[in-house]
């Protein structure tokens, strides 16, 4: 017998053996990943460029076509200008980005963990969020000039933010039964927060993570038009100034590569670490 959403009952078919037939289970959720399915609009979006510029639509002085911005890249490579760029990008991004990392999840740990710690923390972390990181340029170059350190530390101030909120989250958000349940078992509170508490916060961490990637490539693109000697931000900003379409082209797709890769490996290490969690798209 089931019983219907109304409340009814309603007799389920009997087989001929005198079982119950079981009524086919609909599913609900996502279904099976299709491989490398994220570069399906990738793909599309590259058929409609060549279209476009097939088609006479798109000025190719606006927007080179895919063709020329594969030679021109390769132009770069060979004359090492673009390994050279990204290679300063690349140092500046990581340095932020660790630095970042760290300092946010500390921060997060500690008002996470303790009532003192986020009455002193979070406020200020909360005004920094609510203030874009981007507008403190003018602020951070009247303090530190307009050299290394200044880029290095508005990256930095990014991450920190990204990592702070979404570990916090987390930690704060952990659910009370399983903080009832170590009490119980007289569980001490550094093994709660090593069993218990930071793997309930890693989904939090690696959310965080990715947000932080993103905004460190971000925030690079930025600081690397002010002042910068390399990087691919100042090579966009020069080809900005000749009226150079394919060359500022390539600069967005190694960002958009490196973009996509490291989300990608991040996401793999997240199923990697988060093997016993089950959700929707598992």
């Amino acid at each position: 017998m089931t019983i219907a959403l109304d409340g009814t009952a309603i007799a389920a078919p009997a087989r001929p053996d005198g079982f119950v037939a079981r009524r086919p289970l609909r599913r609900l959720g996502l279904r099976r990943s299709v491989p490398f399915a994220r570069l399906f609009g990738v793909v599309l979006v590259l058929g409609i460029w060549t279209a476009g510029v097939h088609a006479g639509v798109i000025d190719e002085r606006k927007l080179a076509a895919p063709w020329t911005v594969l030679q021109t890249g390769w132009q770069l490579i060979a004359d090492g200008v673009l390994l050279s760029n990204i290679a300063a990008s690349l140092e500046r991004a990581a340095i932020g980005l660790g630095i970042g990392v760290v300092i946010g999840t500390a921060l997060a740990l500690v008002a996470g963990l303790s009532r003192l710690g986020e009455s002193i923390l979070d406020g200020p972390v909360q005004i920094k969020r609510a203030v874009p990181t981007l507008g403190l340029i003018p602020l951070l170059i009247l303090w530190l000039g307009i050299g290394e350190t200044f880029k290095i530390v508005l990256i930095t101030l990014g991450v920190i933010v990204h990592m702070y909120i979404q570990v916090h989250a987390s930690l704060t958000t952990i659910d009370k039964r399983l903080v009832e349940l170590a009490e119980v078992q007289g569980v001490s509170r550094v093994t709660f927060i090593r069993q218990v508490v930071i793997p309930g916060s890693l989904p939090g961490f690696f959310l965080g993570l990715r947000l932080s990637v993103t905004g460190a490539w971000l925030i690079l693109i930025v600081v690397e038009s002010v002042n910068a000697i390399d990087g691919l931000g100042k090579m966009m900003t020069n080809a900005q100034n000749y009226g150079q379409a394919d060359v500022i082209l390539v600069g967005l797709v190694v960002y958009g590569a490196f973009g996509l890769l490291s989300d990608a490996v991040i996401r793999l290490v997240e199923r990697k670490a988060l093997s016993w969690r089950r959700t929707i798209a598992s």
